[in-house]
């Protein structure tokens, strides 16, 4: 009895068993957000892309900025062994002599956790994946564990989640996990094969916002912008001239499917037309959009090719 006394007053929130007056201590509270600046956003997602099939890893650099916010502002990866579905370090010197280069550098954030991919299948933590979040929390009881999915993540969408682990002691004494203050912790719905793999039982997800300074907008707007000189480059005359035939091909291919339609539809009602042409391709707008793609092509190409004899 002793025993579970003391285990109780050791938990989170201070539990007595006696009654009497226990002191609060703080505890993790559903409205916390993990910030992620657009840097880190890149760098993970291309460490992700780089290492399919097989899962990679690194860890996050950030700041704790208060009971209820982390900003992690950059990431690095790691020497690791990994599989297409597990990934683990396999250097643990290499963590303090990276942070050490970094501090002079100028970078000097402490680690806030850390990040794996998972190609293809979503964003949960396997058992592989909570032994590495144990020990995470075993030095920060706030680190956390970013899973990314750099198959699933296409343009303007970026599959991302964010979990901490639940203390089992609590669950057997019937206490949430963390205060429930806000609804901010409950903003993302979970997945199903999320909550398959422990989702809510052996961790919680945490909610992602992502913030970008001016620097990184500049950066940004920059990823894909296109100088003034692209459009005086020419193509060679053989691959301008390959794609021409393919495009007045196409065209013809067009110009027969239009024909027979235009007599397909003779005797026939307007809403007899609609419900036959539900579904099918409208030949005449392809034909109308070729026909500009062959003009602006060969006018680029032409213009190209002049200034070049003048200019050279």
């Amino acid at each position: 009895m002793d025993r579970l006394q003391q285990l109780m007053r050791g938990m989170p929130g201070g539990m007595s068993m006696g009654g009497g007056n226990s002191t609060d201590s703080p505890l993790p509270d559903c409205a916390e957000k993990v910030h992620v600046s657009s840097l880190a956003l890149l760098k993970m997602l291309k460490h992700g892309r780089a290492g399919v099939p097989m899962e990679v890893m690194g860890l996050m650099l950030g700041q704790f900025v208060d009971e209820y916010t982390i900003h992690c502002v950059d990431v690095f990866a790691m020497p690791q062994s990994g599989t297409s579905v597990s990934v683990e370090a396999v250097d643990p010197v290499f963590q303090t002599k990276m942070l050490d280069m970094l501090q002079q550098t100028g970078r000097g954030e402490m680690v806030v956790g850390w990040y794996h991919s998972h190609p293809g299948f979503g964003c949960w933590l396997s058992s592989t994946d909570v032994n590495t979040q144990s020990s995470f929390e075993a030095l920060n009881p706030r680190a956390v564990a970013l899973v990314v999915d750099p198959i699933q993540s296409v343009k303007g969408k970026v599959v991302i989640d964010c979990f901490r682990l639940i203390n089992p002691q609590l669950m057997m004494l019937g206490q949430e996990p963390r205060q429930t203050t806000s609804n901010i912790g409950h903003l993302q719905k979970p997945s199903i094969q999320a909550l398959i793999h422990g989702l809510n039982r052996h961790y919680y997800s945490i909610v992602i916002d992502y913030r970008k300074n001016e620097l990184e907008e500049q950066m940004l707007m920059n990823l894909n912008k296109k100088n003034w000189t692209d459009g005086l480059s020419v193509q060679t005359f053989e691959d301008h001239q390959s794609e021409n035939e393919k495009i007045v091909e196409k065209m013809l291919r067009l110009t027969k499917e239009y024909n027979d339609r235009i007599l397909a539809e003779e005797g026939k009602t307007a809403e007899e037309i609609i419900v036959e042409l539900t579904g099918k391709v409208d030949p005449k707008k392809h034909l109308e959009q070729n026909v500009a793609d062959l003009m602006s092509s060969n006018i680029i190409q032409c213009l190209g090719t002049m200034l070049d004899t003048v200019v050279f």
